[in-house]
């Protein structure tokens, strides 16, 4: 029996859902910023962590500045 590695108790075959190439509980499949449960497989990774992929993943790891995309929010430093 595999771990689930947000809660590290013991994830059974009935319960298991599979993303990230690891088991988890379905309760457990959260985005690591806003806490919405996740389907495996839509959803996106940084660090072995998931994130919903809109908007926590866009608006952690995207691109920074107005409108985040586009000709007017690129960051001239």
């Amino acid at each position: 029996m595999s771990k689930c590695p947000a809660c590290g108790k013991t994830v059974y075959f009935a319960e298991r859902k599979t993303s990230l190439g690891k088991d988890w509980h379905s309760f457990c499949l959260k985005c690591t910023k806003c806490k919405k449960t996740l389907a495996p497989g839509q959803h996106s990774e940084h660090e072995g962590k998931p994130y919903c992929t809109l908007p926590c993943y866009s608006a952690v790891f995207g691109p920074k500045g107005f409108g985040r995309g586009g000709t007017e929010s690129h960051d001239y430093d």
